[in-house]
This record gives C-alpha cells, structure tokens and sequence, in this order.
C-alpha cells in the first residue's frame, strides 16, 4: 500500500482515497468505451481510467472512500500518471498509516488484504468477498477443530476457526504466518497419522524368520570385487535384524549412483535364499525384485548372475519382452530364452528362488511358492494395495526393501516414506575418484569437445544429455527452445566428431531399440550416446567417463546429480560437462552448488531451500498443497508431527477416542494420494 505521492511509473500498488469526477467517454481515436475518476487522499491525486468497463462509473458512488489496485502508466505526451484498469472497491473507512509510516509505528492498523489466484470471471476481490460473506453466516461457530487443543496449546497454533479467518483477512502479517503455520502443520500432521498407522499395520503381519549364518554371509560378501564400505556393512546387519523379527521389514535404502545398493540387495537375497525358514524344512525361499525399466531389469538379471552363478542356483526374468532363465541347460555359464507358462511354473513350484522383472511381477499369472523377500529399484512408491498382491497364501507379508538413488530431503523422507525405517548409503566404494564437474558458459563449447575427444582418444566413452527427443516447433507457442536428442546426434556426427560412432536413446523408442542400444554402447560399438534423462535411473556403462548436459537449467539439481552418476561406475577419472544455456548469476550460483556438495543429499536440500519441494521429483503431483511443501523446509515441524502423530497412535491405535481425526483420515484415504 503507497500513498498517492510516492507512486512511481510501472510499478503495482494499492492506494486508498475518496473517489469524484466519475464519467463514461469514448477514446478520442479508438472509440473505446471506457470509465474514468479522480481519486484523492491526503498527499495528491491521481486519474485511474478503465478501458472497455464503462458500467465502473455508474456502480461506484461519487464521494466514496475506495482501495484501488493496479498498475502505474505514465501518458507519453505529459508525463502524468494514470492507473490503467485498477481493480476498484468501495470501503467502510480508510486505514491509518498508508505510505511512509505503513510499516512504522502505525503498522498494527493497517489492512492486509489477500491476493487469490484468478481466473476468467473470478477475481480475487470477488473471491474475497466471497469468503468474507461465508464468514458472517456464523459457519465459522459451528465448526470443531480436528487437532486436540492440548497439541494447538504444546505448539502455540491457532484454532480452526481463528486460523481461517487470519489466513484470508489478518489483521497484521504476524497472523497470517501464524495461520500458515497451523494448516501446514495440520496438513503434516494427518500425513504422519497415516503413515505411522500404515507402518503399523504392515509391521503386524507376520513374516518368515531368516536367520542366515554370519559366516556364509561374509564368504559371499568376500567374493566382491571390491571391499565393502562401513555404511554398506550397516545396510546389511539393519537389514538382515529386520528378517529376524517375524514381521513384514518395510526398509527403504537410500544412496548416491554408484554407492553399491545392488550389492547391499544381493547380499540380503542370498541371506533369503540361502536359510531354511525357522520352524520349517521345506525348499528354498523366494526373492523378487522389481526394476521400472526394462533396460534395468536385464541389467540386474546380468548383475545376479555374476553374483550367484558359483552357487548353481536358478535366476529368472520376466519383462514385457520375453523370459530368461539362468542357467541354461546347453551352457551352464549362460542364460536362455523361455516362454512366460514355462517360467511362471518354475516359480510357482519354487524352483526359481530368484524372480527379477518389472511391473509385470505382480500380475495375478505370477505366483510364488515361498515369497519372503520384495526388492523395489528406484521404485519411489510401492503402495499398500500392491503389497498385498505379494502376501503369500500362508497369510506371510514378504519383507519389503525399497531402493532408490535420488536424493530425498530429510524432511520429505520422515513425511512422506513415514511408513519405512530409512537406510542411508553415504559412502562411495574405496578408490572411487570424485567426478570432475565443470560449469559450461556458451562461449566455451569449442574447448569442452577438445576435452571430449582427448578421453574419446584413450578409449573411454561418452554421454550427451539433451532435454528434447525431437527438434521444437518454432510456431508453436511456450515450445520449449532447447536442444534434441535426435538433432544434436546428427550435428555431432557431422561437425564435431565424424570419426566416431554416435547413438540414439530415448523414452519413444520401444523397449528392445533402447535394449539394443544399450548393449551396442556397453559393447563399445557406439563411443557417444545422445540420451534424454532416460539414461537417468540406473544404466551401468564403467567404460563411460564423460557426460555433457545440455540445458542444465531445465534440471532440478538432485536429477542433475543423478544423470552425473552414469560416469562414476569405475575407478576411472570421469568428467562431468554442464552446459547452461543462461549466463545469468543465478543459474551459475544454483550450477555451482554440483561442484561444492559433497553429495546427493546436500543437493537435494539446496533444491528445496532454493526451488522448493514442487521441484523435487515431480513432487507437484504428489496432491500435497503448496502450503505444507512449504512446511517440508522445516525440520523441527516435520518431526513434531511425527511425535505427535505417533503418541495418539500410542494411546489409541484405531483412534476410536478421536472420531474428528478418525473421519478425517477415512475421507483422505478415499481419495488417496497416489505416490508414483
């Protein structure tokens, strides 16, 4: 809010006054209906004219005291300021203090006034009275809060029905932070309650005891190729504590690309397959793991193979594209190709202990005989509903390890994976070399692909991530204007390394393509692969030690980190070349943070204190409001309602003694909020 003497040219303000000389006209030229009046307060005047709206002057009454929104314009010939179609409304009296002193000693009797978001035919004044008219219905008196006064009175949050009327009309700006808090808190809070009761109710179901020997595990561990770091060994032993309890482990096992969470898995598969059920004698135990992707499904089918292969023990996959099983009779080093019925009855019988696919793992057509053990890769949620398609028929929950590589704020991860314990992998294997990462301004392209085709020369190859699959069309409007896959591959090919064999992937191309490429550049027959962020989950190329991303900025930093990973799979030196199509100072300052943290996780909190939580992962779609995104910056809230949740859950866990909050959680699991 200004007064009318410190309104300057292009600038949005709020000014009250009195309101005088309203009348319709026509423009000089243009013939335009328009309105146009003085308005007036204590410091000067000014003319607002509304273009095309010549009904204002006959619904305001002359002489009245009004608020008036909108844009300072200057008319060209005179220099006089004029607002151009302000949003006008008439009001019982004027605040005190508009101008200098608004935020001085007279800052307490001001009025805030709130801005809604708009859309044709409602505007925010209209939203906002609106409200105002439900609020003097007495609506407001009739309500009973949902979140026990002992817990409002603990945290100093406002009632309901103070918070509602402080987040659409404070009186002071310390009300409306003070209503904020309370609707994030509360949002929270229920997210908590659901989470804990869920982790509860799965923690009740009984599941088989693995009680592997300590000794068999370390002789597999030993057999890596490489020595196990602390926090690996940790994953484990929480892991394997877990099998012991009798009931369903719901873990989720978190670490940068390359910190060895396939080994981790495998470990904890062997441990299952390897232990006779305690109390039973039958066959083995059964395992399966499940991968988003076709491409990292084979790649894992391979991975277990090389882990297993000295053990004699069978390995299957079951993907969209067909059926393998290890081994194959002809060559008991190799795999062979099987039908679906044939491998889905070698499951069912319990001859395969080891089951690695994608979704289609949990068809109704796959049945286990002993599942005791469900590996997720880089599935970010596994629902309840999911879960229990993978109960299996002697009423046992398998245990439930869910893995992934992007980097979770620990906030987000106490909120919204409430319902499983947290693992972190925060170690890289021995002799690992951190990754070179170099901003790339756009005049330094020309020494980047020098840098390029000197690694190229010694035999490594190559990535180049590029935004776009196809080229943009330029007539179209809001197209995004940034490289393509498909463009940038020919370029290459043509200008810059002609003498090497450059590759395409991306997410349009069908399942065997993206196969076929991928095995051709693991082969070492393609040196460059022009990728989308396809590349982004799990593909393991070592040989691979250079990756450019074009058009960095369109990246979240936590995906940026992510895709960077495909090139620390050796103990090679691997470079990392961040292209930016901006030079501005705040793309280089966010770019530069991937050259300063030291890992994924201090990357992913940056994301969230800079670009917010709706950048992470997608998280807009998550139906989670803004208002509570807010909140997941704020670890000492999140933890709070996660205490309180799970000290109602303690005093009463059907919370039959709270039907406010019982009602409420029923209506919210209605509609559900889908994770994936």
């Amino acid at each position: 809010m200004k007064n009318i003497a410190s309104l300057t040219k292009g600038e949005t303000a709020v000014i009250f006054g009195k309101i005088s000389d309203l009348k319709m006209s026509k423009g000089f030229k243009s013939k335009i209906p328009m309105a146009d009046g003085m308005i007036e307060d204590d410091t000067g005047k000014i003319k607002a004219v509304w273009f095309n709206q010549p009904y204002l002057a006959k619904m305001t009454a002359e002489g009245a005291l009004v608020r008036v929104e909108g844009k300072v314009s200057e008319r060209k010939k005179t220099g006089e300021l004029y607002l151009s179609n302000p949003k006008i409304e008439v009001v019982g009296k004027l605040p005190v203090g508009v101008g200098d002193s608004l935020f001085g000693a007279d800052k307490e009797a001001h009025t805030l006034y709130p801005v809604y978001p708009e859309s044709r035919g409602v505007t925010s004044n209209w939203l906002f009275h609106g409200i105002q008219k439900v609020f003097r219905s007495g609506l407001l008196d009739t309500l009973t809060d949902p979140i026990p006064e002992e817990i409002l009175k603990k945290y100093n949050l406002p009632s309901l029905r103070s918070a509602l009327i402080w987040i659409h009309a404070p009186l002071k700006n310390e009300d409306a932070q003070s209503a904020r808090k309370r609707f994030a808190f509360e949002e929270i809070f229920f997210i908590q309650l659901e989470k804990q009761h869920t982790r509860r109710e799965y923690q009740k179901q009984k599941a088989f005891v693995i009680e592997p020997s300590a000794e068999s595990v370390g002789q597999f561990v030993s057999r890596f190729p490489f020595q196990s770091t602390e926090a690996q060994k940790k994953a484990i032993d929480a892991i394997l504590a877990d099998f012991k309890k009798g009931h369903a482990m719901s873990r989720l096992l978190e670490g940068d690309v390359g910190s060895g969470k396939t080994a981790v898995a495998a470990t904890s598969a062997y441990a299952t397959i390897t232990s006779k059920p305690v109390g039973r004698q039958y066959g083995h135990l059964q395992v399966a793991y499940m991968c988003p992707t076709e491409i990292l499904a084979s790649q894992h089918f391979e991975s277990f193979i090389e882990y297993f292969a000295y053990l004699n023990i069978s390995v299957g996959l079951v993907t969209g594209s067909g059926c393998r099983k290890f081994p194959s009779k002809l060559n008991p080093k190799g795999w062979t190709d099987i039908s679906k019925a044939q491998i889905l009855k070698w499951v069912a019988s319990g001859d395969i202990p080891i089951l690695i696919g994608t979704h289609a793992l949990i068809q109704k057509s796959v049945k286990f005989k002993h599942l005791a053990y469900v590996i997720i890769d880089e599935q970010h949620r596994f629902g309840t509903a999911q879960r229990q398609k993978l109960v299996t028929k002697e009423g046992l929950a398998p245990h439930l390890l869910s893995m992934t590589a992007t980097p979770i704020p620990r906030t987000l991860a106490l909120t919204m994976y409430g319902d499983l314990d947290l693992t972190l992998l925060d170690q890289m294997p021995h002799g690992r070399k951190p990754i070179i990462t170099e901003i790339v301004l756009p005049d330094q392209r020309t020494q980047m692909y020098e840098k390029i085709r000197d690694e190229l020369q010694t035999g490594r190859q190559a990535y180049i991530i590029c935004p776009r699959i196809d080229e943009p069309d330029p007539t179209k409007e809001m197209a995004l204007m940034a490289k393509s896959v498909k463009e940038e591959a020919k370029q290459l090919k043509a200008k810059v390394f002609p003498e090497y064999e450059i590759g395409v992937l991306h997410s349009k191309m069908n399942d065997k393509d993206k196969e076929q490429v991928m095995l051709d550049f693991k082969a070492g027959k393609i040196d460059i692969l022009c990728a989308t962020s396809v590349v982004e989950v799990g593909v393991n190329v070592p040989n691979a030690t250079v990756i450019v991303i074009e058009g960095a900025e369109r990246f979240g930093l936590a995906q940026l980190h992510q895709l960077r990973g495909r090139v620390i799979r050796s103990n090679h030196q691997a470079y990392c070349f961040v292209y930016a199509e901006s030079a501005g100072e705040k793309t280089r300052d966010r770019l530069h943070a991937l050259k300063t943290a030291k890992n994924g996780f201090e990357l992913a909190e940056y994301d969230l204190k800079f670009r917010g939580a709706g950048e992470l992962s997608g998280m807009k779609q998550w139906g989670v409001s803004d208002i509570a995104m807010e909140a997941l910056q704020n670890l000492k809230m999140v933890e709070a309602a996660r205490t309180e949740a799970n000290r109602l859950l303690d005093i009463d866990e059907s919370l039959a003694g709270f039907p406010l909050i019982r009602k409420y959680l029923t209506e919210r699991s209605a509609e559900k909020i889908h994770f994936e």
